[in-house]
């Protein structure tokens, strides 16, 4: 008996030694069980707090920009047996056809006043494909000054060439956007590659040559009616021809007859972006060809592990974060991602004169990836989807770069906690005496909540509906009404703290703003996290500002500070930041007065990219981001 811990001669329910067995030696309990030990880790996380936060923020920049460092991370390779360069020889000849079919068709355009549709017809006839044209028409919810358009009109014309040795159950689309200016040389190249690829016999794809007409909103018209769907209520004609399931495409933009260097583009709508393996078949093929290959317009460098090279990638790696964090597709080749068609956008530049290539040295560069793409038999998936690219050798996977994030991340909850750890307190203080005041609860601050997302709603409807009237009162354009009205809701959102606060149903404590920014630390940590995982860069770019200032977001004695800091990294000016961030890794650093031509340029488009392409950045930013900075913003002017 007094071996299983209970005294001799004890009743029921006389325990003697049993707790102390339990709790091990020295009357211990365990971490979570013992009052004291769980009080020294709450000590240890609110006085260290402001450390841990500090070291995690720098952990999480360190980490970003240890990125960049090509001896530290993977070098590319192909993952996909069918896709390697050197099972290929390249026989294109065609390259004085092209340059003559780029002339007819400049002569053709002038004449026309736009996109030659009867000669693209009749030509691509002649070459033997299944040849159709389809009309579309989309009106713009405002104009659109840089472009000059609001009632868009187009025709897409495309021709198929149809797979001689299998069904038509597979594709291919080789497409290039003909209204744009000096991009003749590509639309002749298409249609050699068609002239070309028309007498050999080894198919087993169908290839679409697709020239649409109006850039992406012909680009969205032609895959929404070759999947008979309609996201984007773009009013087009019924398809008249469709070939198999398309499963991958290539954009060609040419500026020039002389092609020095090929630059790809694979940031698509909303961040997406293409399977790996599709871009290191462009890269390998231009090694194999001699082809000099760009990304992000950076030539590669051999001195990787020295500091200019370092440099070179760092550059190269932030002008891919900010194009992607974006949300905007940078070429026609951002639509196909949507429907899960591998793409990019592969453009010939005439800038390095030391090197020249012919039209059939670019011919062979095309023929080669699409014979390659041919002999595929599924779809791309073995390689990666999320990565970073500081170089064309180089790749920074996600399980490289999401740990920057994690760090950042990291703040928020650290901050929260203390928080939470800091209102338990003082809610068990306050049950030890008497309550001289009525302590608001969570639901109490329901109303911030509302108030800041009507703000949100308000700026993500008022501009559109409001336009008209507003060009009827004040001389603006529709285009300008609709970034003016923006930029006031926006404005008028710094008021809301002398107005919440008397919306409160009950007396607030002082303590009233630990619980609004607790709510707001965790609504913001949960909104960083969902977007981190479609869009790693913007979630990056806003973890990057707005974290330090929602950690730091307090009322008096900070309150200046904390407003200085929560203005300099709010949504707007973070977006200033950007622009002048990008053109200044471009070398073509702007004044002040430039940087806010372009950032009203960017809201403009912003808008216009939502409306028309379904692009979520803005409404993330507009509807979540913007009232989750107004409910710091309502913390720090705290009353």
């Amino acid at each position: 008996v007094s071996g299983s811990g209970w005294r001799a001669g004890a009743g029921v329910g006389a325990p003697s030694e049993v707790g102390g067995s339990c709790r091990g030696e020295g009357g211990k309990m365990g971490l979570l069980s013992d009052p004291n030990h769980r009080q020294v880790l709450t000590d240890i996380i609110t006085r260290m707090n402001a450390p841990l936060c500090l070291l995690c923020y720098v952990a999480g920049i360190t980490w970003f920009l240890g990125l960049a460092f090509e001896p530290f991370i993977l070098r590319m390779y192909m993952s996909e047996n069918a896709m390697g360069s050197t099972m290929v020889d390249e026989n294109f000849v065609f390259g004085d056809r092209a340059l003559s079919y780029a002339r007819e068709l400049s002569g053709h355009r002038k004449r026309a006043a736009g996109m030659p549709v009867d000669w693209l017809l009749k030509t691509m006839t002649g070459l033997g494909l299944e040849t159709h044209a389809h009309s579309f028409s989309r009106t713009l919810p405002f104009p659109d000054e840089i472009r000059e358009r609001y009632m868009v009109k187009g025709t897409n014309v495309y021709g198929i060439l149809r797979a001689s040795r299998a069904a038509s159950t597979e594709s291919i689309v080789l497409s290039t956007p003909v209204e744009m200016k000096h991009n003749s040389q590509s639309a002749g190249l298409l249609l050699a590659l068609a002239s070309y690829f028309r007498g050999q016999i080894y198919w087993a794809k169908d290839i679409i040559f697709l020239f649409n007409e109006h850039d992406m909103i012909g680009m969205e018209a032609w895959l929404e009616a070759y999947h008979d769907v309609n996201v984007t209520e773009i009013s087009s004609s019924a398809m008249q021809g469709r070939a198999g399931t398309i499963q991958a495409a290539i954009t060609v933009e040419m500026s020039s007859d002389v092609v020095t260097s090929f630059d790809i583009s694979v940031e698509g709508l909303n961040g997406q972006l293409p399977n790996l393996d599709l871009v290191n078949l462009f890269s390998s093929f231009c090694q194999k060809n001699g082809v000099l290959c760009t990304i992000q317009g950076k030539l590669p460098r051999s001195d990787v592990d020295t500091l200019e090279g370092y440099l070179h990638s760092l550059h190269t790696l932030l002008l891919m974060v900010l194009k992607q964090g974006s949300g905007k597709a940078q070429g026609d080749h951002g639509l196909f991602l949507r429907y899960h068609i591998e793409a990019v956008t592969v453009r010939g530049i005439n800038s390095f004169r030391q090197y020249k290539f012919d039209m059939v040295t670019v011919g062979k560069l095309f023929e080669g990836m699409v014979r390659k793409l041919n002999n595929l038999l599924e779809r791309l998936h073995q390689s990666y989807f999320f990565y970073l690219l500081p170089s064309l050798s180089r790749f920074v996977s996600i399980g490289l770069y999401m740990p920057a994030f994690i760090f950042l991340l990291l703040i928020l909850l650290l901050t929260a906690l203390d928080l939470w750890i800091k209102l338990s307190k003082g809610s068990n203080s306050q049950k030890e005496s008497m309550e001289e005041e009525v302590r608001p609860g969570l639901l109490s601050m329901v109303t911030p909540l509302l108030i800041s997302h009507a703000m949100g709603l308000a700026l993500y409807f008022v501009p559109l509906l409001c336009q008209g009237a507003a060009t009827e009162h004040f001389p603006v354009s529709e285009t300008e009404a609709v970034v003016l009205t923006s930029i006031a809701i926006y404005v008028a959102g710094l008021a809301l703290p002398h107005n919440t606060q008397r919306a409160l149903p009950v007396s607030v404590s002082e303590r009233g703003w630990m619980e609004l920014k607790l709510i707001a630390v965790l609504y913001l940590a949960m909104l960083l996290g969902g977007i981190t995982l479609v869009n790693f860069s913007l979630g990056f770019i806003l973890a990057v500002t707005l974290v330090p200032a929602a950690a730091l977001a307090q009322p008096a004695p900070y309150k200046v500070l904390s407003a200085l800091l929560l203005l300099l990294m709010s949504p707007a000016v973070v977006l200033l930041l950007c622009i002048s961030l990008y053109h200044h890794l471009l070398e073509s650093p702007l004044s002040v007065l430039e940087c806010w031509q372009l950032f009203l340029h960017a809201v403009a488009d912003s808008i216009l990219d939502h409306h028309l392409y379904r692009a979520i950045a803005y409404p993330f930013l507009v509807l979540f981001i913007y009232p989750c900075w107004l409910l710091l913003w309502n913390v720090v002017f705290w009353k």
